[in-house]
């Protein structure tokens, strides 16, 4: 009998039991009833458990996933936009984004005339020296001074995330002067004299879409293993702390055994076999939001996105709470009904994913960003799912100005978020740690620790760890990337929305790095119809059209 994942009822419940103790809602009585009646728990790492359940214990957990649906949380996470917006008081306001002039260079912003645009810092001392990464706080946060933990003191002698040379190991030290991870100081690889914004802004975007597949592809052979299974694949092939594709190349067979690849990836994804970017939702969303812009530019609706994935999305091509919006539709349910019917799932990493668009579309102006991707959002998620779809935005469209550094366009990302959500406590826990802690697999620790109780694909855990990287790599490419890979958890949605991030700070696709980016081969395969085969440079300049 097939067992379609992520949409059993017996399935769901153990889920959107766990959903609500996280979440503050009394459900022992319907999980002692579950439990009475024979059923189980939700699957730890797959989609479907075993073997279907009987009819009567099916019938029953549907009964049950309505009655859980109806307990209100009384946690202060809203989902309505209206309510967000007035619990974060003030947007953010937008960050300055240079002006075209008509025959020469962009016009610096207020506070920057007369001053070279910089990649990675608007406003970085003359002598390029990093800064060290400071905790976000968010806007308006009065924390006392001695509950700031201390950031790490920089060293010489590290290179890309911690590989050979590192005085402690996964612990990157940013360098001055350095080109082509894109590390803050360096000079802007573009560097054409008298070229339009425009034109920085295309190579930006360029460097965003290899940035976000590059990501992705890192960490899709180590999609669903556990931590201490990514660890001791990449120790056994001398590629840890990771600084380089994933690979079979002298892996011990008991660790293979042991921890055996995402069998649907690896084969197309290690070091030895990589032959251009495979299909991945990760990329089909973002092709979906391009598209989604074409026919209706930014007015679209709640509806509009419905619509589209009807249209051009493969049903088999979604997941978990995509999944199950997907079905909801297909039985008559609308927006935003198909976030809650029988939808565990709404509040984990799948909106998040799908939010690059609506930032790249946005330089300069993340509150619009933040609001174009809850629109999306809705559709399947409610509260930390819909924050993490707005949290990506803001946060992508300040990175995509050019003159903000990893840092501010965090903090940028943070102000469209409830202040009291666990999303914006996730958010600074990660950056809180990668202050901290200098060994980065310290801080992967404990955040594995702090989010034991939560299922690997929600959002939580996984905002919490790319908070963590980016902060600690001070927004590398390479850096962000491998450590968003390395701790665990949903690993390519990390990587690629890291890579989507570093990507825009370093600015040009050559900061990236060859060794990333060729294997990628300029070609994308999906299956969202009329874009298999596509190039990247050709994905910018279609982004470039949709900015409005």
């Amino acid at each position: 009998m097939l067992r379609l994942t992520w949409v059993q009822p017996e399935d769901l419940i153990g889920h959107e039991l766990r959903q609500a103790a996280q979440d503050g809602r009394d459900a022992s009585a319907v999980a002692s009833r579950w439990v009475a009646a024979g059923g189980h728990l939700a699957p730890d790492r797959a989609g479907a458990s075993a073997t279907p359940a009987p009819p009567e214990l099916r019938s029953l957990a549907e009964h049950l996933l309505d009655e859980l649906a109806a307990l209100a949380s009384p946690l202060p996470e809203p989902t309505a936009l209206s309510a967000i917006e007035s619990a974060t008081k003030t947007p953010p306001p937008p960050h300055p984004f240079p002006k075209v002039l008509p025959d020469g260079p962009p016009q610096s912003p207020a506070g920057l005339k007369d001053q070279p645009l910089r990649r990675l810092r608007s406003s970085a001392p003359e002598d390029d020296q990093p800064q060290p990464p400071q905790p976000l706080r968010q806007l308006g946060s009065s924390a006392p001074e001695a509950e700031q933990p201390q950031p790490p003191q920089p060293r010489s002698g590290t290179r890309g995330s911690g590989g050979p040379g590192a005085e402690q190991p996964g612990h990157f030290q940013p360098r001055s002067g350095t080109r082509g991870s894109g590390v803050r100081g360096g000079a802007p690889v573009s560097g054409r004299g008298g070229v339009g914004e425009e034109s920085l802004l295309l190579d930006r975007l360029h460097a965003a879409w290899l940035g976000r597949a590059v990501g992705c592809l890192l960490g899709k052979p180590v999609e669903k293993l556990p931590l201490e299974g990514i660890r001791a694949i990449a120790r056994s092939t001398g590629n840890w702390p990771l600084s380089g594709w994933f690979t079979e190349r002298n892996l011990d067979p008991a660790v293979a055994a042991a921890h055996p690849w995402n069998r649907r990836s690896a084969p197309t994804s290690l070091a030895e076999n990589i032959n251009g970017m495979p299909e991945d939702d990760d990329l089909n969303y973002p092709l979906l939001a391009l598209l989604l812009i074409q026919r209706h530019g930014t007015d679209f609706t709640t509806a509009d996105v419905a619509k589209l994935w009807l249209d051009e999305l493969p049903a088999g091509r979604t997941f978990t709470a995509e999944r199950i919006a997907y079905r909801n539709l297909l039985t008559g349910l609308e927006p935003p009904h198909t976030a809650t019917h029988r939808n565990p799932f709404r509040e984990w990493i799948g909106a998040q994913i799908r939010a690059d668009v609506f930032g790249w579309i946005a330089p300069g102006d993340p509150a619009r960003a933040a609001r174009l991707a809850h629109r999306d959002a809705v559709l399947t998620h409610t509260a930390n799912g819909v924050y993490g779809a707005m949290f990506t935005a803001a946060t992508i469209a300040t990175a995509a100005t050019g003159t903000a550094d990893v840092h501010t366009a965090l903090q940028s990302g943070l102000a469209v978020v409830p202040p009291q959500s666990r999303y914006a406590t996730a958010i600074n826990l990660g950056v809180e740690l990668a202050a901290k802690h200098p060994d980065f697999d310290t801080v992967v620790d404990e955040l594995h620790a702090a989010y034991a109780d939560h299922h690997w694909v929600h959002v939580l855990p996984n905002a919490a760890l790319l908070a963590a990287a980016l902060t600690h790599a001070d927004g590398d490419f390479e850096g962000s990337i491998c450590r968003a890979v390395s701790g665990g958890w949903d690993t390519d949605s990390n990587g690629a929305t890291a890579g989507s991030i570093a990507g825009l700070l370093a600015g040009h696709p050559e900061a990236l790095g060859d060794r990333w980016t060729h294997p990628l081969k300029n070609r994308l395969s999906t299956s969202v119809a009329g874009f298999d085969g596509i190039g990247f440079d050709e994905l910018a300049r279609l982004t470039l059209e949709a900015r409005t």
